[in-house]
């Protein structure tokens, strides 16, 4: 019906409670995909396509109902700007061939000032898009949020080709000044306020819903989302929520918070115990 999950699975700061407290980094997939049923996996963002390797103990280790949705890699899209990156996005989708089915959207997301001039090299990418693989684009030009013809176009070309637009929800992050909170102005910083634009251009909405530290404003923020997930999901699209926090340390509590929230108003199986909240138990 739709998918949980976080920016990554491997962070220190999860030992103890998602993890075992002195677990290695071996078991950690394993573990991750016991509670949540999809990763954004921003590594190929920064590190480019994983080692085949590496995608062998992936798809060995993650259960069947499990989507990885991986990024392009940023060389592709923010140092060449979808310029001639034919044969690089194939090999990666190659590279990512033992995964495919536990693939969720791949996510092309696009650099800041990736404006309307630039958007037929997305089309052109996206015209040869192999159907095999989702696929997702995330936007952050001001272009695109202001309802105008830029917009319009943006939709209108996602939609012809199914794409899906993520859906990035900075509001609880920027509902406050930073003041004199390095980590919530560093979170500040690197995320792009950007309007909320609710919509759907496929069949796989994603959410990407960015935190506060305080909870009162997540659920302030979140509370509009149970209906539209609801609507989504009785409309038969299956919708993806990874939720971040500031610095992501207590993301895991906060996924599982909104989870029990969204199980109010829908079915949904039950989520699984952290695996260091257990063991705590045990002693």
């Amino acid at each position: 019906m739709m998918h949980l999950g976080l920016a990554m699975w491997a962070n220190s700061d999860w030992q103890g409670r998602l993890y075992p407290p002195h677990g290695g980094r071996e078991g950690l997939l394993v573990d991750y995909a016991r509670v949540f049923n999809s990763v954004e996996g921003n590594t190929t963002f920064y590190s480019g396509a994983p080692s085949e390797a590496t995608v062998a103990s992936w798809a060995r280790q993650a259960p069947a109902d499990f989507r990885f949705c991986f990024k392009l890699p940023a060389e592709l899209t923010h140092q060449r700007r979808l310029c001639h990156v034919d044969a690089d996005i194939d090999a990666f989708l190659a590279r990512l061939e033992p995964l495919q089915n536990r693939l969720g959207p791949i996510m092309i997301q696009l650099p800041r000032d990736f404006g309307v001039n630039e958007l037929p090299r997305l089309e052109s990418l996206l015209s040869r898009w192999p159907k095999a693989f989702p696929c997702a684009v995330e936007v952050r030009h001001s272009h695109f949020f202001h309802k105008g013809n830029e917009e319009r176009h943006l939709n209108q070309l996602l939609i012809s080709h199914g794409i899906d637009r993520v859906m990035l929800d900075v509001r609880p992050l920027f509902s406050q000044p930073p003041d004199t909170d390095s980590v919530l102005a560093k979170a500040q910083s690197e995320k792009p306020k950007r309007p909320l634009h609710v919509i759907s251009t496929g069949t796989r909405p994603i959410i990407r819903f960015i935190g506060h530290f305080d909870q009162a404003r997540n659920d302030h923020y979140f509370a509009p989302w149970i209906e539209r997930i609801k609507l989504w999901i009785n409309q038969g699209k299956t919708p993806f929520l990874f939720v971040h926090t500031p610095d992501n340390r207590y993301a895991p509590e906060l996924a599982r918070h909104f989870y029990h929230q969204l199980a109010t108003h829908l079915v949904l199986p039950e989520l699984a115990g952290f695996a260091g909240e257990r063991q705590t138990l045990l002693f």
